[in-house]
């Protein structure tokens, strides 16, 4: 079969998604994750049908004006394919605020030119003015904050995630498309206890869902898990304990799982509490049965997958487990940055 972008055709093999058939063609399409999380290869079908799958997870405005992912389109039949529009996917924000919360890891608030209508723990887009984006998720509570707060880690040779951490000034514009995900607080059940493991960065949106249900004067027990290799990793751990000071449905688990330096480096501060091991481990086993729990998982893609198939076995129904893997992949010749949304940790 064929697919037509920009005037010329490219073949589609069997079983073949579009991204690919245009990757191999030469065309510079943008993606990051290509597992349909990112939303960063949006495409739109202007001739041709699409499989539900195609579509799946994209807001209904995009879906009626023709938005697929390409990136897990594999096409019936032909094809005809033009790019996204900008005024129907970005907005403008601006940089208010900046503070380096670890040696690599930066905290940004923006102000977006337009409401963005977003819950805590989903994620955006973030695109600069070469074209480079990549996703992160939000930390900020609607309600109780003014601008939307991101935490980027800084990656080795990251083009946007070192960008971000060591040039970005407050004062400069970024596009913002979004939101995005489920990983998000659902009032209705206030009673019901909560499961939030995150691992680095990935504490972004747990620390928002935290705050939302608290908001919502959530009522059952609140675990959050916060895995890094190093202390230096609890980037707001201050923070987290006040959190937990100040309310006693949550308690907070700091989760070291490090090399030896890291574990002699938690050995030499007792009075902090750090706890050796991996942060989905340590939850699980706290929490062995999770029937009527709801579950929240972020960061490392195999932490996300494990902890996933784990809390399924302890009791946690799938509806109850919502979850955003850091999905990264190495797609390209050249080492490029790793998405961190997906918020990477």
């Amino acid at each position: 079969m064929e697919i037509t972008f920009e005037g010329r055709t490219y073949p589609c093999s069997e079983g073949e998604t579009v991204l690919d058939a245009l990757l191999r063609g030469g065309v510079e399409h943008p993606f990051s994750c290509k597992v349909g999380t990112c939303l960063t290869c949006l495409a739109r079908a202007a001739k041709g049908d699409l499989t539900a799958r195609a579509q799946k997870g994209l807001k209904p405005t995009l879906v009626t004006q023709g938005y697929f992912l390409p990136c897990v389109c594999e096409p019936k039949g032909p094809l005809q394919v033009a790019g996204a529009e900008d005024a129907d996917l970005f907005g403008r924000a601006v940089v208010t605020r900046k503070e380096m919360a670890a040696p690599d890891v930066a905290r940004i608030w923006l102000r977006p030119a337009m409401p963005l209508y977003y819950r805590a723990g989903q994620f955006v887009n973030l695109r600069r003015a070469d074209g480079l984006q990549r996703s992160y998720s939000v930390a900020s509570v609607p309600q109780l904050d003014e601008d939307l707060e991101l935490h980027v880690k800084s990656m080795p040779r990251g083009r946007m995630s070192t960008w971000i951490c060591d040039e970005l000034q407050v004062g400069e514009a970024l596009d913002v498309q979004g939101p995005n995900g489920d990983c998000f607080y659902l009032p209705g059940s206030p009673d019901q206890p909560l499961l939030l493991v995150g691992t680095g960065t990935g504490l972004a949106p747990m620390i928002g869902v935290a705050r939302d249900a608290l908001m919502s004067k959530h009522s059952g027990p609140i675990r959050l898990y916060h895995g890094a290799l190093d202390p230096p990793g609890f980037y707001l751990e201050a923070e987290l304990r006040a959190l937990a000071g100040e309310h006693s449905s949550v308690e907070v688990h700091f989760c070291l799982s490090g090399d030896e330096e890291a574990e002699r480096q938690a050995t030499e501060k007792p009075k902090e509490n750090y706890r050796i091991g991996f942060s989905n481990d340590l939850a699980l086993a706290d929490q062995p049965g999770l029937k009527g729990w709801r579950v929240y998982l972020c960061g490392h893609p195999a932490m996300v997958k494990a902890a996933k198939k784990a809390s399924y076995l302890a009791g946690a129904e799938m509806a109850d487990i919502l979850a955003d893997p850091f999905d990264f992949q190495e797609l390209r010749t050249e080492l490029r940055d790793e998405p961190e949304p997906l918020n990477v940790w």
